[in-house]
């Protein structure tokens, strides 16, 4: 019952951290699409998706070093913070070459004039992975929560400022998007205190160690990046960046589905290390498996059946079109969270290869298909490709998973559920008239509910058990 309280705690920081920055943000949707043009937001999204992969090919991903690292007793907290910042600072050097060089030859020239702008952004955003993550490590969510708050706090505020007031546009957009990420780094670290770390005076054996472990996460992430962000760059040759910009902003409403992901994926790497158990005796891992999978499956099924519904409260102008791609992407992050799971295993027992290996075969499938479907139906095909490859991921993890952990899935149920899920995002694109379809998705998502009845009891007899236990 302890790993099951600490899970909750954690979940219930991490919401408070999560609810503020993804929730907020989402409701502000309608600002940026009003304000913001189809072109303006599908550069923004280049930018950032271009800062994405290079942050874990410069910084060597020790990202995910200093997460796992920071969770061994008996290790140095701040020499595995001084090697994240070590490799923050050098990584530098490299990508301010890269945008000199871009500037020079044009190789992208949407980001040539914004090259100061895409600068900062790649400081805030591998500055604030790195102390994050550091921060996760050391198990201190309510710093995290405090800081999350204020920095969803400072965008919003930034983005109202310099979009309604300052009318600065895309300028504005990037720099309330920096602002927010580097201040929430800087109050963590003092939070945690700087006493002992030292960037270029680190344990250099810890560094090995943690350079042996983050490099073939390069990988992983490189590929986890492919899946997730690569078809933008397909979408914007083929389409135009117009059509990305709608292709970007149609994430919006999967990002309802992608909070509860991060809160539990977040929360989940500490307790996987923690409970690990290869025997999973106590039925730890597979109760919490049935419990993630019933609560993403769920909310993804009602998510999908409203899509039309939250395409018109969320889309301005040009970008409703932005509907026909969301329910793919939403059931694509059930499969994203699941294989994420999977993960937390692999990282109790520190294989970061087969993170890597499953990542990769994902990625590969996902451009590939991007390639096969963009040019004949669009950024539709980015969408299901999407969908396909995260599917893929999963699958070759959770094959990999029983090697390391006795764990027991209801996969016929399971199967069941996610072809019904295919079923309610197909359904938008039949001849039925809209009440017909509203009414046959109301069907199929009490379906759904019907399969998980008893994850659903469990989970709602459990849930008040531990808040009694709490009092």
């Amino acid at each position: 019952m302890a790993g099951y309280r600490s899970f909750a705690k954690n979940v219930g920081l991490l919401t408070i951290a999560n609810f503020g920055t993804k929730i907020l943000s989402f409701l502000l949707v309608p600002l940026y699409t009003s304000i913001l043009s189809t072109a303006d937001y599908g550069t923004y999204d280049l930018a950032l998706n271009t800062v994405g992969v290079l942050v874990p090919l410069l910084t060597q991903n020790i990202v995910d070093a200093v997460l796992r690292f920071s969770m061994d007793r008996g290790v140095s907290k701040s020499d595995v913070l001084s090697v994240g910042i070590k490799h923050f600072l050098v990584s530098l050097v490299p990508v301010g070459i890269i945008l000199l060089v871009n500037s020079v030859l044009g190789i992208s020239p949407e980001l040539v004039a914004l090259a100061p702008l895409v600068l900062l952004l790649y400081v805030s955003q591998a500055l604030s992975g790195i102390v994050l993550y550091y921060v996760r490590g050391a198990n201190r969510f309510s710093d995290i929560a405090v800081s999350s708050v204020m920095c969803s706090a400072l965008i919003i505020g930034c983005n109202i400022l310099f979009l309604v007031v300052f009318q600065w546009g895309l300028t504005g957009y990037f720099l309330a998007n920096i602002i927010g990420p580097s201040l929430q780094s800087v109050y963590l670290l003092g939070r945690v205190g700087l006493y002992g770390v030292n960037p270029f005076g680190a344990d250099r054996n810890l560094e090995r160690e943690m350079l042996s472990y983050s490099r073939p996460m390069i990988a992983n992430s490189i590929a986890w990046w492919v899946n997730n962000v690569s078809d933008r760059y397909v979408v914007t040759f083929f389409c135009g960046v117009a059509v990305n910009g709608i292709y970007s902003v149609a994430s919006k409403i999967p990002s309802i589905l992608s909070v509860v992901q991060s809160i539990v994926g977040q929360a989940w790497t500490i307790s996987a290390v923690e409970e690990f158990d290869p025997d999973d005796s106590n039925g730890f891992f597979s109760n919490m498996y049935a419990a993630y999978n019933c609560v993403m499956v769920v909310v993804c099924s009602l998510i999908v059946a409203c899509n039309l519904i939250l395409a018109k409260i969320l889309y301005a102008n040009d970008f409703f079109a932005a509907w026909q791609f969301a329910p793919f992407l939403t059931i694509s992050i059930v499969f994203g969270a699941l294989a994420g799971y999977v993960g937390g295993v692999f990282a109790a027992v520190k294989d970061s290869k087969e993170f890597a290996r499953s990542s990769v075969i994902g990625a590969v499938v996902n451009i590939l298909l991007n390639l096969i479907t963009v040019p004949f139906v669009g950024a539709l095909g980015a969408a299901v490709a999407t969908l396909i490859s995260y599917w893929v991921t999963w699958f070759l993890r959770m094959r990999k998973l029983r090697s390391y952990m006795k764990i027991r899935v209801n996969i016929a149920r399971d199967y069941l559920s996610y072809l019904l899920l295919v079923f309610q995002a197909v359904l938008f694109f039949t001849p039925m008239n809209l009440i017909l379809i509203h009414a046959v998705e109301a069907v199929l998502f009490i379906s759904i509910i019907v399969l998980y009845r008893k994850e659903l009891l469990t989970a709602f007899y459990k849930g008040r058990l531990l808040v009694k236990k709490g009092r």
